[in-house]
């Protein structure tokens, strides 16, 4: 008769294992960004520039297209947006063609004032009496036009276009158009605006915010059918946090909605469902803890593997329960499937390798939390679990053989012929062996269209993209705009030769103290510039005094003070050099965005030897990256494999044994690397990961199907106890598999489909034939 205390005992420590995990998930926050799996570069050079391109003031640009209504409708949102949001706080500026007028009027007047130290063609500063005729007989010409007598004391002051060609310089080298007087996209009816914010684009709470703002502003000018598009990094980082936290959350619930289901279906005891609390709640937590030990923090996505991991951690106490007769004691079942249970551990554990070891802190997040989880599980279930077990008395609500499980066994017997699949699987690899893809694309957190619709707004509003970029650094600012000067030339070789569009830097919307004096000095003194005036005038009909402005305006930038970065606050422009011109630790950057790079070989090598210059070409270097961790996981999987190899040398002590196991693994490897081939979908690092996991659980099947079973109870108990297993790794797997997280959806589909092949391939390939007698336990 069962002591009524023992069942208490069971619920206290259930309740102290759950209060223990809600401490410990109360206390670690989860990280919901993907720096983690992004690789951070093989130098400090390349660190850097990653680590400006993810996380510096490039992160903080909001691209906004507005469509899906007339062009009026459509410049009167962007007029609203634009109105709304420069007045609040969160924004450094929001540019879409249309300034107001005090910062229209302030902006006008300084680069006018500045021209001649501004303008980056030297032919303005040429006031030769034959060059300023030609200017005059222009100026004389514009005058007459529609728009001259509105602009008439600006036309005369400026009669070498210095102006003009300053304002011309700044504009990108992908222009918009200006229709009805905002800025729309060239080719199609779209609205453009572009924004930047304060807050930095990996504070993901307060982008969060800032991307409820504007959307709400959009609400508020009643839009229509008008559709609202945005994009940036930090609506990117916003959009994967928002989608991970929900997949997050819907994991934790399904999980064990799922886990719960299925295992009171096969115990039909609520008191298995306590003890099985037990290890699952440890493992999870004790997994969090050295996770955020290692690691400094827990990402959500390990955490929502790690529910995942509900359907395998669980397998131990499940198998311990699962092999057990009511009545039996603590050490009686452990002796029957303790030796499998520990060499399952083993092998699944050292079939994480590749995924702790690939070089990823996120990836290596979720490689520990696993291994750590499997492990405490493992640990639980061989030294508390008995105890617990044997004083609830839990069993199987359905024990022993039965028809249609002997019918099933009966497939064993002709296990040569489901050889010949995998012959065929193994025919298929050899002649359409899967695409290893190691580009970062395949860890991407972005759906292509969301990656198309970036790159359309980028090349619309004429901001670059950092396929090649270079940093120039230097002791202070004008150091940095200096070199970017000496540039220049090269630049224009390049564009000449068709090598690049265009460049965009610092220098390009202000130049240097240096180079603004040099410009000041090409001016003509005084005397010499009257006389060329004079001489300019002869036979047109100008008032003699009528250029008096224009001569005063050059006297005055001859001694005038140079433009420097802070005379700008404030300005449109001072936003386009904010992410292009900053100070780190003490040292200045200049970061340069050649434009619709040709070939980036040769712009590499025009730039080689360049002094305080550092030329990256961003994609080829993080592909690169990303290949190399590709190459570090697939040697860790053979490390891994190798060593699973020799546990089960010395674990098994049985050649006949170690070849049904291996050749269950083998199957299971061959049949998944042949459906991944055959339906065209590239092998990335994240399939790999998938792979070895699979390794690992089909290893665990494999030796409980393969070890010494006495009788027909025994086995249709370990049939019974790893359908059920199986089930619920297959179905949390399968959960995950529905993600909106690519990463946790890859792995989904991937260990889901491996997982249902191992209990196939284990059950016909490592398990007895019906036919065997009984083999002696080891």
């Amino acid at each position: 008769m069962r002591h009524p205390a023992k069942p208490r005992a069971l619920a206290a420590t259930l309740l102290a294992c759950a209060l223990f995990a809600a401490f410990v998930f109360m206390s670690i926050p989860l990280r919901l960004d993907m720096a983690g799996f992004l690789p951070t570069g093989h130098d400090d050079g390349t660190r850097f520039l990653l680590r400006e391109v993810q996380g510096g003031v490039a992160g903080t640009v909001v691209m906004l297209g507005i469509e899906g209504a007339p062009e009026p409708e459509l410049a009167r949102l962007s007029m609203g947006l634009q109105k709304t949001l420069s007045a609040d706080t969160r924004f450094v500026s929001v540019l879409n063609g249309v300034f107001s007028v005090e910062q229209a009027g302030a902006l006008r007047t300084l680069v006018f004032r500045h021209r001649y130290q501004l303008a980056p063609d030297d032919a303005v500063r040429n006031m030769g009496p034959q060059t300023l005729k030609q200017a005059f007989a222009t100026v004389l010409d514009d005058l007459d036009s529609a728009a001259g007598p509105a602009f008439a004391d600006m036309i005369v002051r400026d009669p070498t276009r210095a102006f003009v060609q300053t304002v011309q310089a700044f504009e990108p080298d992908v222009h918009v158009r200006v229709r009805s007087g905002v800025w729309f996209a060239p080719d199609r009816a779209r609205a453009l605006l572009l924004l930047r914010t304060q807050a930095p684009g990996m504070d993901l709470a307060t982008q969060a915010q800032v991307e409820q703002s504007i959307r709400a502003a959009f609400a508020g000018l009643h839009p229509g059918h008008a559709t609202l598009l945005m994009s940036g990094p930090s609506v990117f980082a916003v959009s994967s946090a928002a989608g991970m936290h929900r997949d997050v959350d819907r994991m934790a619930l399904c999980s064990v909605i799922l886990v719960v289901g299925v295992l009171y279906w096969r115990f039909r005891s609520f008191w298995v469902l306590a003890a099985i609390g037990v290890p699952f709640l440890l493992s999870l937590s004790v997994a969090m803890l050295v996770v955020r030990l290692v690691f400094g923090s827990v990402h959500g996505i390990a955490f929502g593997f790690g529910m995942t991991m509900l359907g395998v951690a669980l397998d131990y106490p499940v198998l311990l329960i699962g092999h057990r007769d009511r009545g039996e004691g603590p050490q009686a079942t452990l002796l029957r499937i303790g030796q499998s249970l520990r060499l399952g551990v083993a092998t699944a554990v050292l079939g994480l390798t590749g995924m702790i070891f690939c070089g990823l802190p996120g990836l290596a997040q979720l490689g520990t939390f696993a291994a750590v989880g499997l492990v405490v599980a493992a640990v639980v279930t061989l030294y508390v679990m008995p105890g617990l077990v044997v004083a609830a008395d839990l069993a199987p609500y359905v024990s022993g053989p039965s028809r249609p499980l002997s019918l099933v066994e009966g497939l064993r017997r002709y296990r040569v012929l489901y050889v010949v699949p995998v012959v065929v699987y193994g025919a298929v690899l050899w002649w359409h062996p899967p695409i290893l893809d190691t580009r970062l694309a395949a860890l991407s957190p972005l759906p292509e269209q969301a990656r198309r619709m970036d790159d359309i707004l980028r090349a619309d509003l004429g901001v670059p993209d950092s396929s090649l970029m270079l940093a120039v650094s230097g002791s202070s600012v004008q150091a940095v705009l200096e070199r970017e000067e000496a540039l220049t030339p090269l630049w224009g070789q390049l564009q000449h030769s068709g090598m690049v569009a265009g460049v965009q830097d610092a220098a390009r919307f202000l130049p240097s103290v240096r180079m603004q004096q040099r410009r000041a000095e090409q001016l003509p003194p005084p005397d010499a510039l009257h006389r060329a005036i004079v001489t300019a005038q002869e036979g047109l009909p100008f008032q003699p005094t009528a250029f008096d402005g224009f001569a005063a305006d050059v006297q005055v930038a001859q001694h005038m003070l140079p433009l420097l970065p802070q005379d700008l606050s404030g300005t449109p422009i001072a936003a386009a050099i904010a992410p292009l011109l900053f100070e780190r630790s003490g040292q200045w950057y200049g970061l340069v965005f050649p434009e619709a790079v040709r070939n980036h070989g040769v712009v590499e090598q025009a730039l080689a030897g360049q002094p305080d210059v550092l030329v990256v070409d961003m994609r080829k270097e993080v592909d690169d990256l990303s290949a190399y961790h590709t190459q570090r996981t697939l040697r860790w999987m053979a490390v891994g494999c190798v060593v699973a190899f020799g546990v089960l040398l010395v674990g098994l002590r049985s050649g006949s044994r170690m070849l049904r196991v291996v050749g269950a693994v083998g199957a299971v490897q061959l049949t998944m690397l042949a459906i991944l081939a055959l339906s065209g979908q590239p092998l990335t690092l994240i399939h790999l990961i998938a792979l070895q996991f699979v390794l690992g659980v089909s290893l665990d099947y494999a030796l409980f199907f393969a070890r010494p079973q006495l009788d027909a109870h025994e086995r249709a108990r370990t049939m019974r106890t790893l359908l059920t297993c199986n089930a619920m790794t297959v179905l949390t797997f399968g959960l995950l598999a529905t993600c909106q997280t690519p990463l946790l959806c890859v792995i989904g589909k991937t260990v889901a489909l491996g997982v249902a092949l191992a209990m196939v391939y284990g059950f016909l390939l490592a398990g007895q034939r019906p036919d065997m007698g009984p083999t002696k336990l080891s």
